[in-house]
């Protein structure tokens, strides 16, 4: 079995794919199988995501890229900026994975959630297709959205403190 163990940055072609959906793409422990059915190990550092694009270097030192899985989702439009934000306000407070995309918010297919969102007279249609929800405001690693700002999604830093006396 291939284990994957180590995201790279990896520009040319790949040596396989591992088509994920968003849900196993979170998980830092994972058996499954490329695209081509051999089967891998993924052992990745705990809080790791994975995205659409990502390349892990297996132990024999095989690049695989990896691939965001259709899946089946809602996709939510309004009439109105104001109402779209009504829309991903009521998401969040349910700490719904949310991808924004032009004009529209998408989530993974949730009947109830569907029916809150037309009750705000919402539209909402059920899709299929790759899901890569934001990161979050607390999120770290490259696909951070802010990876330049102080703190890049650590909330405590206690190593310059515990360097100084008082």
């Amino acid at each position: 079995m291939l284990i994957l163990g180590r995201r790279v940055d990896h520009h040319g072609s790949a040596d396989g794919e591992l088509a994920l959906p968003f849900e196993q793409r979170q998980k830092s422990r994972l058996r499954t199988r490329l695209s081509s059915g051999e089967e891998v190990g993924v052992f990745l550092d705990r809080g790791t995501i994975l995205r659409g694009g990502d390349c892990l270097q297996g132990d024999d030192g095989r690049v695989v890229r990896v691939v965001a899985a259709e899946e089946r989702l809602m996709a939510v439009r309004a009439t109105n900026a104001r109402l779209l934000a009504r829309a991903a306000y009521h998401l969040g407070n349910r700490h719904t994975p949310v991808e924004v995309r032009e004009n529209e918010l998408a989530f993974a297919a949730d009947h109830v959630l569907g029916e809150m969102l037309r009750g705000m007279g919402l539209q909402v249609e059920e899709v299929t297709a790759p899901f890569e929800p934001e990161a979050g405001a607390y999120a770290a690693g490259h696909h951070a959205h802010s990876a330049d700002a102080k703190h890049a999604g650590v909330i405590h830093d206690f190593a310059q403190r515990a360097s100084k006396p008082r």
